[in-house]
C-alpha cells in the first residue's frame, strides 16, 4: 500500500510538472527590454528609409503584440513591426529607440495585430538557414508564407530620361510547408508542392489534381495542408 502510495504522488508530480513545462510565465514589456540582449536594427545596405520610395516593412506602424520565447516566457504589449528586406521583427522601447534582438533564435512565435510569426529553418538554394515566416496553418504539416520585397538600385538621368529613386518594390508571398520540426522546404511549383509530403503522395498528387491547387494560392495551400493533417492523424 506504502509502495502505491509513493508511486501516485510521483505519477502526479511528474504530470503537475509536465503541465507547468507547458505554461508560459507572463511578463511585462520592460521585463522584456531590461532582460534580453538586443542589438540596433540596421539596414543589409548604408539605406535610410528618406533614400527610398516605398516600404521594406510588413506593417508600417509598430502594433503592440506577444512574444513567446523557448524558455516559456510570454512577453505582452511589445510594440512590433517586421523588416521584411532585413528579415528583422523590430520593437521601439518607450525611448523610441527602435530595435531588434540579437538573439531571434530565441523567439518560439510573435503575434501582433492580424499576424503571426515564427522564426523557424528553412531550405534556401540547398542550404538550411532561419527565418521570420508568417503562420498560415499548423500541424504535422504547417504551412508559411514569407514575404519578399525588392529593392531597385537609384538610376541616373539619361539623355531622354530622368533620375529614378532607389526603390522597394513588394513582391508576392512565397510559400514553404514544414512536416513536423524538419526545415520548411519551398514550393513554387506542382513537382516540389508534392516532394514536400513525404509519404501519402499518391493521396496528395489526386488531391492537387482535383482541387487545382497551386503554390501561389494560399487558400488552396491551406486546404492541402488540413488534408494531410487527417490522414496522418487516421
Amino acid at each position: 500500500m506504502r509502495n502505491f502510495l509513493i508511486a501516485a504522488i510521483f505519477i502526479i508530480s511528474s504530470t503537475g510538472l509536465s503541465n507547468a513545462q507547458d505554461i508560459y510565465q507572463l511578463r511585462q514589456a520592460m521585463d522584456f527590454f531590461h532582460t534580453h540582449q538586443l542589438q540596433t536594427g540596421e539596414w543589409k545596405k548604408n539605406l535610410t528609409e528618406s533614400d527610398i520610395e516605398g516600404s521594406p516593412f510588413l506593417n508600417d506602424e509598430f502594433i503592440n503584440g506577444t512574444i513567446f520565447t523557448t524558455s516559456k516566457f510570454q512577453f505582452v504589449d511589445i510594440p512590433l513591426r517586421y523588416n521584411i528586406y532585413n528579415d528583422n521583427l523590430e520593437f521601439k522601447t518607450p525611448e523610441g529607440q527602435t530595435l531588434a534582438m540579437a538573439a531571434p533564435e530565441t523567439i518560439e512565435k510573435a503575434e501582433f495585430g492580424d499576424y503571426k510569426m515564427v522564426y523557424i529553418l528553412y531550405i534556401n538554394v540547398k542550404k538550411i538557414r532561419r527565418g521570420f515566416f508568417k503562420v498560415l496553418a499548423e500541424g504535422q504539416a504547417s504551412l508559411y508564407a514569407k514575404p519578399a520585397i525588392l529593392y531597385k538600385e537609384p538610376e541616373e538621368a539619361g539623355a531622354y530620361k530622368e533620375a529614378e529613386p532607389a526603390k522597394f518594390i513588394s513582391r508576392p508571398d512565397v510559400h514553404y510547408i514544414r512536416i513536423g520540426m524538419e526545415p520548411a522546404k519551398l514550393v513554387s511549383n506542382k513537382k516540389e508542392l508534392i516532394a514536400a509530403f513525404p509519404d501519402y503522395q499518391e493521396e496528395v498528387a489526386a488531391f492537387i489534381k482535383k482541387n487545382k491547387t497551386k503554390p501561389n494560392r494560399p487558400e488552396r495551400l491551406i486546404e492541402l495542408v488540413g488534408y494531410y493533417n487527417s490522414l496522418v492523424q487516421n
